[in-house]
C-alpha cells in the first residue's frame, strides 16, 4: 500500500453522483456512485475514453459543474471538510488556494485580453496573498519554476503570442501559484506533439516533487499513468470499474475494459494488429440494466445483464466491478 495512504487522505471522494436532465423528464448520472481517496503527496491516474465522466467528477470536486447540472448525492471531503456541504463563497476559498486546477485546452482557459503575468498574479491577488507588486514579482518566478524560456519576457505576452506548450506551462504556473497540496491536471497533454508532452509529463513530476502536491491525474492515455501516477482508477460510462496500485493495474488487469485498452495500446503486442474495443461507449440515458460494458465485452456471461457488479477485491487494495471475479 502507498505510504500516504496508512494516514488519513488529503482527498476522500465516497458515492458521488452528478447528474443532468435529459429529454422527457429524465436525468442522465454523468457520475454515478465514484469512490476514491488521494494521500498527501500522491498521484491518482482517472483514466477512460471520451465521455466516460472523468472531467465532470473533477468539476464536481471543485463545485464547477454548470447548472443544470448538479451533485444529487455523495460527498467530497477534503482536508476534514465536505466541500459539497460548502455554500459558493466557501468554495472560492479552497479553489485554487488550496486546489489547483489545470484546465484542459489552454487556449479557452487563458483571458485572450491580459497578460500571462497579470493573469498569474490575478491568482495571488484575489486571495489577498500578495501585493500587486509582489504578485507581478512572483508570476515571473511561477514562470521560470515551470521552466518557461524568457520568463520575464513571457509575463509580458498575451496568450496568443505563446505556442500550446507554452499557455499549458502559464496553467501550471496559475495552478500551483497559492501553493495548494492537491493539483488536479484535466488531460494536460491533449493536443501536444509527442516532445512537448514529455516536456510537461516532465514538469509535473517536478512540481510534484518540489511542492510536495498531491495529484489527480484526468487521462485517457495509459502511458502517461504508467509514467507518473502511484495509481488509478478506470473509468466507464459514469463508473469506476476498476482500482489499484498502477503497476498491478497495469500489469495484471482484472476488468475486461481495462484489458481491451491496454490491448488496444500501439506496440502491445509487437508484430500484432491493434485490437480495438469493439461497439461505443453507450449512451448515458440508456444505459442497460446489468453491466455498462456488458454490449461490448467478449467475456460476457449470463447474470451480466441482471444488474450493475458491485467492486470485487481481487488483490490487495486492487478492486473491479466484475461478475466473474464475484463468483471465483
Amino acid at each position: 500500500m502507498h505510504p500516504a495512504l496508512t494516514a488519513a487522505p488529503l482527498l476522500d471522494v465516497r458515492g458521488l453522483t452528478t447528474e443532468f436532465p435529459a429529454a422527457r423528464d429524465g436525468r442522465v448520472r454523468a457520475v454515478d456512485g465514484v469512490s476514491f481517496r488521494i494521500g498527501r503527496g500522491e498521484t491518482l491516474g482517472l483514466v477512460g475514453e471520451s465521455g466516460c465522466g472523468k472531467s465532470v467528477t473533477a468539476l464536481s470536486i471543485v463545485g464547477l459543474v454548470q447548472p443544470p447540472g448538479r451533485i444529487t448525492s455523495g460527498s467530497v471531503v477534503f482536508e476534514g471538510r465536505d466541500l459539497v456541504r460548502l455554500d459558493e463563497r466557501e468554495r472560492r476559498r479552497v479553489r485554487g488556494v488550496r486546489i489547483g486546477f489545470v484546465f484542459q485546452e489552454p487556449m479557452t482557459a487563458l483571458n485572450p485580453v491580459f497578460t500571462i503575468g497579470d493573469q498569474i498574479a490575478e491568482a495571488l491577488l484575489v486571495h489577498g496573498l500578495a501585493t500587486p507588486k509582489v504578485a507581478k514579482a512572483r508570476a515571473v518566478e511561477l514562470l521560470e519554476a515551470v521552466r518557461m524560456p524568457d520568463p520575464a519576457r513571457c509575463a509580458a505576452d498575451y496568450p496568443h503570442q505563446l505556442s500550446g506548450g507554452m499557455r499549458q506551462r502559464a496553467l501550471i504556473a496559475a495552478a500551483i501559484a497559492c501553493q495548494p497540496p492537491l493539483l488536479i491536471a484535466d488531460e494536460p497533454t491533449t493536443a501536444l506533439d509527442v516532445t512537448i508532452q514529455a516536456g510537461i509529463l516532465d514538469l509535473l513530476c517536478d512540481m510534484r516533487a518540489r511542492f510536495g502536491l498531491s495529484l489527480l491525474l484526468i487521462t485517457h492515455d495509459l502511458g502517461v499513468v504508467a509514467q507518473l501516477a502511484d495509481r488509478v482508477a478506470i473509468m466507464y460510462a459514469g463508473r469506476i470499474v476498476e482500482e489499484g496500485p498502477a503497476d498491478d493495474v497495469l500489469s495484471s488487469p482484472a476488468h475486461p475494459y481495462t484489458r481491451g485498452l491496454l490491448a488496444s495500446l500501439p506496440g502491445a503486442t509487437p508484430g500484432s494488429r491493434l485490437q480495438a474495443i469493439p461497439g461505443s461507449v453507450p449512451d448515458l440515458a440508456k444505459l442497460p440494466r446489468g453491466c455498462a460494458f456488458g454490449p461490448r465485452c467478449g467475456d460476457r456471461v449470463d447474470g451480466c445483464d441482471l444488474r450493475p457488479p458491485e467492486p470485487v477485491h481481487v488483490a490487495a487494495a486492487h478492486t473491479a466491478r466484475c461478475i466473474l471475479h464475484d463468483r471465483a
